[in-house]
């Protein structure tokens, strides 16, 4: 069952380091634009207030527009760009050419996006634009103006269709509207515009070209699938806690060779031989593994059997000071064992019916670790019993303690011969 389940780990740990993988691809945020566009003048003809005969259409004018765009999520960027355009008369116009150009910063939402597009297609979006900049005219040498120049605030508003020709590569057209705010003269420079300040002047400009994606990422902004992604993480996290519990499930924290899953008893005693579930061999049931009960009675006696012999004072008092009576710890720790409460107890019960006894206590670790390490050890499992003796209502002034440190006294390489020098002895005095 501990095969199984460790392959199934190692399985689950191979999926999720493949989709993390896919998680950790970010997507980049930057595009160059270029194309070529004509441009049709609204508003803003002399023939707007004199009755002269000026106009132009998209066919009469010829220009191109560059930009740069930065997409801050996948739904929403900036963009700066610029626009040059030849503007001249139509067929039904007098004779005029007038030179337009813009500086402009724009606010650009993915529509597509924002709607949803990627649900349904891959290969077509949708981005909207709006935003304002400074538009120049310089008109032609006909034009009664043509020797001054002319510029105004512009605001504008379009759509941008796009078609993805690759991952790096977009076709784009685009619809967009400018008005200008106080154009000092008109479309093709013989009169001067009304000095009210208003959209007296506008211009509808269409234009298609190509937009390049930078960057390391093999997707951009404009077509990746966040909602995808927010799936794949909601696996991914799904995977990662399903991964944890099996390492922790696989984790074996008394180191009985049973995992934590399967054990039923997890902090068993280290060295002991335990059941497949995990719990200590103890085949009278008090509490004491097997392994330790036998090397336990030569050192520990307990109240019990002192009891059963009828010991009187004297005795008690060199059973204790004989070392019958001690505080055993778990490894590397300052908890004593629960049956070693006990012998604390048996302590108490002398003290308090001897109450001129004074008593040392004494630590000691076993030969495991650094021997400097296990002198601090030994001190402060010495000051635990301390501790839990004067919480028991023994006086601080009838007992001290120190640490001895290690004790090697028994074979070093046997787990239970090492459970009993971790310990805490008696003297009284």
């Amino acid at each position: 069952m501990k095969k199984i389940t460790l392959l199934f780990a190692l399985a689950l740990l191979g999926t999720q380091a493949q989709a993390q993988e896919t998680k950790d691809q970010d997507y980049n945020h930057w595009s160059i634009e270029a194309g070529f566009g004509m441009t049709e003048p609204g508003r803003g003809f002399e023939n707007d207030n004199a009755g002269a005969d000026y106009n132009s259409s998209f066919t009469n004018s010829l220009g191109g527009e560059l930009a740069v765009r930065y997409m801050i999520n996948d739904k929403f960027g900036l963009k700066l760009g610029g626009h040059y355009s030849k503007i001249s008369e139509d067929d039904e116009s007098l004779a005029f050419e007038t030179t337009y150009s813009r500086a402009t910063l724009e606010a650009v939402a993915n529509l597509g996006s924002v709607l949803g597009f990627r649900e349904w297609t891959n290969g077509f979006n949708l981005l909207f634009h709006a935003g304002g900049g400074v538009a120049f005219y310089q008109f032609g040498d006909d034009a009664i103006y043509a020797d001054e120049n002319d510029s105004s605030p512009v605001f504008m508003a379009g759509i941008t269709p796009q078609i993805r020709l690759s991952d790096r590569v977009a076709l784009y057209a685009d619809v967009t509207y400018a008005g200008h705010l106080g154009q000092s003269y008109t479309w093709e420079g013989n009169q001067q515009m009304n000095t009210i300040r208003s959209f007296e002047s506008e211009a509808l400009t269409a234009a298609i070209g190509i937009q390049v994606y930078l960057g390391k990422h093999s997707k951009h902004a404009d077509w990746v699938d966040i909602i995808n992604q927010k799936e794949l993480t909601q696996e991914l996290d799904s995977i990662q806690n399903r991964l944890s519990k099996i390492e922790d499930d696989m984790l074996d924290s008394d180191m009985d060779g049973v995992p934590n899953y399967l054990d039923r008893e997890p902090n068993t005693t280290n060295g002991v031989a335990v059941d497949s579930n995990g719990r200590a061999v103890d085949t009278n049931n008090n509490g004491i593994p097997d392994e330790l009960e036998a090397s336990l009675e030569k050192r520990y006696m307990t109240k019990e059997k002192a009891e059963a012999m009828n010991a009187g004072s004297g005795t008690i008092k060199s059973l204790i000071n004989d070392g019958y009576v001690n505080v055993y710890f778990e490894f590397n720790s300052t908890n004593p064992e629960v049956y070693s409460y006990e012998a604390i107890n048996y302590l108490i019960t002398y003290m308090r019916q001897n109450p001129s006894a004074k008593a040392s206590l004494t630590g000691y670790a076993d030969e495991i670790g650094n021997p400097q390490y296990n002198l601090d050890l030994s001190k402060r499992r010495a000051k635990k019993v301390y501790d839990i003796l004067v919480a028991s209502g023994i006086s601080e002034d009838r007992l001290s303690h120190d640490g001895e440190g290690i004790d090697d006294s028994v074979d070093k390489s046997s787990s239970e011969a090492r459970q009993l020098v971790r310990r805490v002895t008696f003297k009284l005095h």
